[in-house]
C-alpha cells in the first residue's frame, strides 16, 4: 500500500494536501472482509490520523455492535472514504467529498483486497457512487430497503451527531436495521 499512498500524494490534485504535510487517510489491509465507505474524515480524524476516531465513529462502531480494538487493530476493516482528506468546512458542517477522487483511488486499492464480503455504505455520497441507478428516491428510502442491496452492500445512515433529528424521526432504523448489521458483521467476522 506504500506506493498507493505515494501515488495518491505526488497526484497534482492533491498537492496542497503532500505539501502541507498532510497524507491520505484511508485503511485497506489486504485481511479485509469489510469495507466502509464514507465521505470523507473529519478534521479531528485529518489531526489525529485515525479515521473515525469521533462521535460519528462510536456511533459507528456501537451500530455494528464491533469493540474499538478490532475495529482499529483487526485486520478486518477497510476504510476508504469517499476522499481520503479533510475538504473544508462549510456552511452547515463540513464541504463534500471531490467528485473524481473516489474514481480514481477505490478501484485501485479495491483490486488489492480479495476478500471483501461487504460494503458499508455510509451517508448519500458512498451510496451514489455504488449504488448509482439502484438507489431508492432518497436516502431514507434505500437506507429503509437496504435488504435489496446485501449480500455485496449495506446502506446506511451517516452516525454523525448532526443526523440525530433522522434518528428521532425514523426509529425503524435502530430497531430494524441495526440489529441486521450487527448479526451480518459478526457472521462475518467469525467466518
Amino acid at each position: 500500500m506504500d506506493e498507493v499512498t505515494q501515488a495518491i500524494m505526488q497526484d497534482p490534485e492533491n498537492q496542497q494536501y503532500s505539501l502541507g504535510g498532510i497524507e491520505p487517510l484511508f485503511s485497506a489491509p489486504k485481511t479485509a472482509k469489510i469495507v466502509i465507505v464514507g465521505q470523507a474524515p473529519g478534521l479531528v480524524a485529518q489531526e489525529t490520523r485515525l479515521f473515525w476516531n469521533d462521535r460519528s465513529g462510536e456511533r459507528l462502531r456501537d451500530w455494528m455492535g464491533v469493540e474499538r480494538q478490532t475495529f482499529y487493530d483487526s485486520g478486518l476493516f477497510a476504510v476508504l472514504p469517499m476522499d481520503f482528506y479533510y475538504p473544508g468546512k462549510g456552511k452547515s458542517g463540513d464541504l463534500p467529498p471531490r467528485k473524481d477522487f473516489a474514481k480514481k483511488w477505490h478501484p485501485v486499492l479495491l483490486e488489492k483486497l480479495l476478500q471483501v464480503e461487504l460494503f458499508l455504505l455510509v451517508g448519500s455520497y458512498a451510496q451514489n457512487y455504488y449504488l448509482g441507478q439502484q438507489m431508492q428516491k432518497n436516502l431514507t428510502e434505500t437506507v429503509k430497503h437496504f435488504q435489496e442491496y446485501l449480500p455485496k452492500y449495506f446502506p446506511l445512515v451517516h452516525p454523525s451527531p448532526r443526523n440525530q433529528l433522522w434518528l428521532a424521526k425514523n426509529p425503524w432504523f435502530e430497531e430494524e436495521v441495526v440489529p441486521v448489521l450487527q448479526a451480518e458483521i459478526a457472521r462475518i467476522l467469525a467466518g
